[in-house]
């Protein structure tokens, strides 16, 4: 069904619905039992509850908007009931103004919305037997690994098929009362929720629980958790998943353990499973780049004292002799090139020929960690039944439903449907949309060209304070803090509280555009919002990152004719060994900042909340309140569930993946942080949140297209970061020389005399009135870092041949490699198939038994029916009291 035409079919509904479910709504007394899931008649399982405030303990003055929110709450509550709810009212043990409404789903309002809402229940047991998995040799060693059996057993596997209410009988119904898991009960009072009415004015009809909780009628709404967190529930009946949630996988001594993916799945529903089981099987694969990340800084950092051009640059016989010319106008000052001894040290930590391999593996892993997971998606979309969740099956939003205003004539039923825009309408809304998204766009560059302003200006005042040979106090760091490594570590730090500055405000202003823009479904909603955050984020953390990678020190001109920004400022340069280093420190100082910071919103901020709720309730024991009271001083979930844990990891993944060449350890901290933010997460949602109302989901949405265009992208970053960013072409150039083109005296392909080779030479008689030091110190003539031919040429200060040639080098490389690597890529890809042969033969057969029992069976009957003879007549007849007998009309 389409548009608005969802609402209508409500109301015909009512009509079939029995006598007593019109009665008032009933009030009851708290029964003393804690741990109770249940009515006070200890029967009817509690499956949502609504809180709210009694008006009659509030001021006079506002009492005109409290009678306001009580007709529409009763208006609400009467809807509920005749659509087939039962309600139960309960005041507050701690709070007298506090009440809370029980609801209650009969089996007969199950059985339709479970059709409605197209679930999967079991048909008949699996009788294929489970594949044979090659990771079964290491049983012995992973068993350590797994939750406690014992406690969390393996559940019965089971072929499903949606719910039919008049084929009852076909279904594996064993009990009533727990055919319907918790999970599936609350996600049809959800649904029934968010689609009741409590407000008609003329032809306006408003509806929903979303409305009346922002406007104050309600305080709160959500399911209960089935007990508590660290203590088990004293109830007979009670499985006690959260409990057993905590211990397995939320508390800190399971941090080694494998998450229990189907009772996680269990008690939150399909979405966050399929979050948790991403989020696991990407923190295992780091754990491989992690190894061989950390084995090539391990490499870069025993090898640094080795280098030769680093020995050169720390010799003082060499970098000691040469004189470096300012890198700006009258203040700074000649410096010697030794004076950058320690950071050309670090520089050989990242920028040697271990990252380059690094950066080749990393593009191949990103490759297998999406093929596996498309495999582990897809049986995992098998096991939990989500295969056949297409985009058809999911219903309009509600706030979708409530703006319907227009008709149009469904393009694929051909009937028609109430429509909340024209397409001229939808077009503006569309055209605002992205006019805020680019203007915020722009706004995050201008952010970045003021960050870069701010490097100039304070690059000077750190060239004149740190080379000043009067400031004593500075002699103990002088030798490891540059000028460069100054200017970069504080601009740093501020791009950093830029970036989370404006991630709060674009937060909101996202979320404004969207809702503007009255997506349908909630599926178009949330990949609306992922796209137009993911843009805004991907400028707002990398733009910072590929300015230091492709922008910075590439157009700088020479010391006799700088480069100026927007006319007054000189373009700042890089130190002598590149900007490598500069682009390892904002990379590792944007990740453990947000890691940082991440932690602090997602654990303290929560656990305050839920101490200060406490402390003010003056409550010291949950055995005197009841549970939903318990889960109501918990934290509300966000509106926007899970969409902030998937922007953290995507935009970590990009870190992990776009620069990966210049910062190997990003695996490591990426992996190491993920250890945490499994655990993290869990630990909150078990322990600080609410529970959460259970959402189905096939996959990872709109974040999978995402990973791949990040993986796309990576190749052709990394491959420009080794060409254009790091120093490696110039010094392979170098090494292969003497063979090739008569460079120096290197004849026996060593490293020695690079330094020498790779800095042009200046007279400082041609520096400019503008650029010109104040102090000569009878110098005449300085180094700069580029490719030109020497005063005194006849081709002075322009590019020589050995700078063509590096650039040739450059521009070959990243087409060899780019093609080498896609090509990997694809033939991977092609390799490994998005789903298992085992899975399809099961997703075959549960197809084959829907049709044989559902459908076949039915056709016997009719034929039967058709054609009655005298030896089936008493089969025919029991065969229809059977059907009329399990056939329950609503």
């Amino acid at each position: 069904m389409g548009g608005c035409h969802n609402v209508c079919w409500f109301f015909p509904l009512l009509l079939h619905v029995p006598h007593h479910r019109f009665n008032r709504l009933a009030k009851a007394e708290f029964n003393g039992k804690p741990d109770s899931l249940f009515f006070n008649d200890g029967v009817r399982r509690i499956d949502f509850i609504l809180v709210y405030e009694d008006e009659d303990k509030k001021e006079f003055e506002k009492r005109h908007t409290f009678q306001r929110h009580k007709r529409r709450r009763e208006y609400f509550e009467a809807s509920l009931m005749k659509m087939g709810m039962e309600l139960e009212a309960t005041k507050s043990v701690v709070d007298e103004k506090l009440l809370f409404v029980k609801v209650h789903m009969p089996w007969d309002v199950l059985c339709t919305y479970a059709e409605v809402l197209h679930i999967k229940v079991p048909l008949q047991p699996n009788d294929l037997t489970s594949h044979y998995s090659p990771w079964r040799i290491f049983s012995c060693i992973t068993k350590h690994f797994q939750p406690n059996e014992e406690l969390i057993g393996k559940e019965s596997d089971f072929f499903t098929a949606p719910f039919e209410k008049e084929r009852q009988g076909y279904f594996h119904i064993k009990d009533k009362d727990l055919f319907f898991t918790p999970s599936m009960r609350s996600k049809m009072a959800f649904y029934i929720l968010t689609r009741a009415p409590y407000e008609i004015r003329g032809n306006v009809k408003k509806f929903g629980i979303t409305k009346l909780l922002n406007s104050g009628v309600y305080k709160a709404a959500y399911p209960l958790h089935d007990c508590r967190f660290n203590v088990k529930s004293k109830e007979p009946d009670c499985p006690n998943e959260r409990y057993l949630l905590y211990n397995e996988w939320a508390h800190p001594k399971s941090f080694y353990k494998m998450q229990p993916l189907d009772l996680i799945r269990k008690y939150y529903g399909e979405k966050i499973g399929i979050y948790f089981a991403w989020l696991g099987f990407y923190t295992t694969m780091l754990a491989l780049a992690a190894v061989v990340g950390l084995a090539c800084f391990i490499y870069g950092y025993k090898t640094q004292e080795t280098s030769t051009w680093s020995k050169e640059v720390c010799d003082p016989e060499i970098g000691g002799q040469i004189v470096m010319c300012p890198q700006c106008d009258h203040f700074c000052q000649y410096w010697r090139l030794n004076s950058t001894c320690e950071a050309s040290k670090k520089l050989c930590i990242f920028d040697n020929y271990g990252t380059l391999v690094f950066a080749v593996f990393m593009s191949v892993w990103v490759t297998l960690f999406l093929e596996f997971w498309k495999r582990y998606q897809a049986e995992l979309e098998y096991e939990w039944d989500t295969v056949e969740f297409l985009e058809q099956e999911e219903l309009p939003r509600p706030e979708y439903e409530a703006k319907c205003i227009y008709e149009r004539k469904n393009p694929i039923t051909g009937v028609k449907e109430k429509i909340p825009y024209t397409t001229c309408g939808r077009c503006v809304r569309v055209s605002i949309g992205i006019g805020t998204v680019l203007f915020w766009i722009m706004l995050i560059l201008a952010s970045v060209v003021a960050i870069t302003v701010y490097r100039l200006a304070v690059f000077f005042a750190f060239s004149t304070s740190l080379r000043t040979q009067g400031l004593k106090e500075l002699e103990p760091i002088k030798e490891y803090v540059t000028p460069q490594m100054a200017t970069s570590v504080t601009a740093s730090l501020i791009n950093f509280i830029a970036i989370m500055i404006l991630n709060t405000v674009y937060e909101r202003v996202a979320i404004w555009i969207t809702d503007f823009e009255l997506p349908r479904t909630k599926t178009d909603y949330e990949n609306s919002l992922t796209l137009k955050m993911f843009l805004f984020q991907f400028v707002n953390y990398y733009s910072s990152c590929f300015y230091i990678a492709f922008a910075k020190g590439k157009a700088v001109g020479y010391p006799g004719k700088p480069v100026y920004l927007v006319g007054a400022y000189r373009n700042e340069e890089c130190d002598p060994g590149g900007c490598m280093i500069e682009l390892t420190t904002q990379l590792s100082i944007i990740m453990s900042g947000k890691a940082i910071w991440n932690n602090i919103q997602e654990v303290l901020l929560p656990w305050v909340k839920n101490l200060i709720s406490r402390h003010c309730t003056r409550v010291t024991s949950e055995n005197t309140i009841p549970r939903w009271e318990q889960d109501y001083r918990l934290q509300p979930v966000s509106k926007l569930g899970l969409f902030y844990e998937y922007l953290e990891m995507v935009i970590q993944f990009g870190f992990v993946t776009l620069f990966v060449a210049s910062f190997p350890l990003a695996p490591v901290l990426a992996l190491v942080n993920n250890l945490f933010e499994i655990r993290v997460d869990a630990w909150k949602m078990v322990t600080q949140f609410r529970r959460i109302v259970p959402e189905k989901a096939q996959d990872i949405g709109a974040w999978q297209p995402i990973l791949q265009g990040v993986a796309i992208l990576a190749v052709a970053t990394n491959a420009m970061i080794t060409a254009f960013t790091s120093d490696m072409i110039p010094r392979l150039v170098y090494y292969w020389s003497f063979s090739v083109y008569p460079y120096g005296s290197n004849t026996d392909h060593t490293m020695k005399g690079y330094i020498n080779s790779s800095l042009s030479v200046f007279s400082t008689s041609d520096f400019s009135n503008a650029s010109s030091p104040i102090d000569s110190f009878n110098i005449s003539t300085c180094r700069y870092r580029d490719f030109r031919y020497p005063p005194g040429h006849p081709r002075q200060y322009e590019h020589n041949v050995y700078y063509w040639h590096v650039i040739a080098a450059k521009l070959a490389f990243i087409i060899v490699v780019e093609h080498i690597v896609y090509f990997t890529k694809f033939i991977l890809s092609y390799m490994i198939p998005d789903v298992p042969y085992a899975v399809k033969e099961q997703i075959k057969r549960e197809k084959y038994l829907t049709q044989v029992i559902l459908h076949e069976t039915n056709l016997k009957l009719v034929t039967k029916r058709l054609k009655p003879s005298d030896d089936d007549t008493a089969d025919h007849t029991e065969m229809t009291e059977s059907n009329e007998e399990t056939d329950l009309d609503f």
